[in-house]
């Protein structure tokens, strides 16, 4: 058998790569199918009792031709190996106060809504809440395929205009909040040496300073050489919390090494769609105006409401259907 002939890993790994490119051979042969149609349709334009036929079915292969060769060029792109993955979802408000800590509480229910369309599964790993029911971050692990391929638009700020609840005078206000998708790593993506590590224990508080529990169970763990923190409180066990900030570390020092590696294959990623900077202003939620603007590619949509429902596909599309279409740019 061939799985005898080949390590497991490297079998799990041929095996993928062929699950990969069935649909490819298979468009391809689609593609030589019709081009064969294509000739006899035009061999037969020179019978006056076939011309007709010839005639609509030419018509049909017009349409069909094109589509078909863009679906192979876009299939044969480089693929990213993440985009397959699960990820690792972080909200946090930025500039505008209470205000800010609420979008950003809304923004969190809004991707656990479009999860859930999508079948997959949220888990909330920490969650840091305030009394007016805003959140000072938001972190889950959203578990499922290709959820990374879907989630990894949303990096970047994400800014709000509407008048807070808090408002009296009923004067606009613009806030801002921060999102970071990371795709979840496995132990073996990334090499953690416990001797980098310093883990700190403390008591977990909740809304307002008030103690969870009176035991040491929150969990701060810092990545000595890279300075990357990462804080866990929301289990009552030190030692789950440990468990979810580890899941959380390795997933961010996998990003960094993913930014560093994009960044020596094309130092100029300016035809990119969005560079997943968390500083980058990617879209704009204007609530007097009912719109939802994407800045990446100038898309405005009348529809707030459903957008905040969970209805993230018609932005996710094209944002993926610009992102393709600026690589296959750069390819000619």
């Amino acid at each position: 058998m061939l799985s005898e002939g080949l390590g497991g890993e490297s079998f799990s790994k041929a095996s993928k790569e062929l699950s990969e490119l069935e649909p490819v051979v298979e468009r391809i042969g689609e593609l030589r199918a019709a081009e064969r149609a294509q000739d006899e349709a035009e061999a037969m334009l020179a019978d006056p009792e076939m011309r007709a036929l010839a005639e609509a079915e030419l018509y049909e292969l017009k349409e069909r031709l094109p589509a078909l060769r863009q679906e192979i060029r876009l299939a044969l792109l480089p693929k990213d190996e993440a985009d397959a993955r699960s990820a690792i979802l972080e909200v946090r408000p930025a500039a505008g106060g209470d205000e800010a800590g609420l979008f950003a509480a809304e923004l969190f229910q809004m991707y656990q809504k479009y999860a859930a369309t999508h079948g997959w599964r949220v888990e909330v790993l920490d969650y840091a809440d305030n009394e007016l029911g805003g959140i000072k971050e938001a972190v889950a692990e959203i578990t499922g395929r290709n959820v990374f391929a879907r989630f990894k638009y949303e990096s970047g700020v994400h800014r709000v205009q509407r008048v807070p609840a808090t408002e009296s005078q009923g004067r606009i206000h613009t806030s801002t909040v921060t999102v970071a998708v990371l795709p979840e790593a496995e132990e073996v993506d990334v090499d953690i040496n416990e001797s980098d590590l310093r883990i700190d224990v403390y008591r977990a508080s909740g809304a307002g300073g008030q103690h969870v529990n009176k035991t040491e169970s929150a969990v701060r763990i810092t990545h000595i050489p890279s300075g990357v923190v990462v804080a866990m409180q929301e289990e009552r066990s030190q030692h789950k919390n440990r468990a979810k900030a580890m899941k959380v570390l390795r997933s961010r020092l996998y990003e960094v090494q993913r930014s560093r590696e994009a960044a020596t294959r094309a130092a100029d990623r300016k035809g990119q769609v969005g560079t997943g900077d968390r500083s980058e202003r990617i879209r704009t939620y204007n609530f007097p105006q009912g719109r939802v603007s994407d800045h990446r590619i100038g898309l405005t949509l009348h529809s707030i409401d459903r957008v905040m429902q969970g209805e993230l596909d018609e932005i996710i599309d094209r944002l993926t259907a610009e992102d393709q279409a600026a690589r296959l740019a750069a390819q000619e």
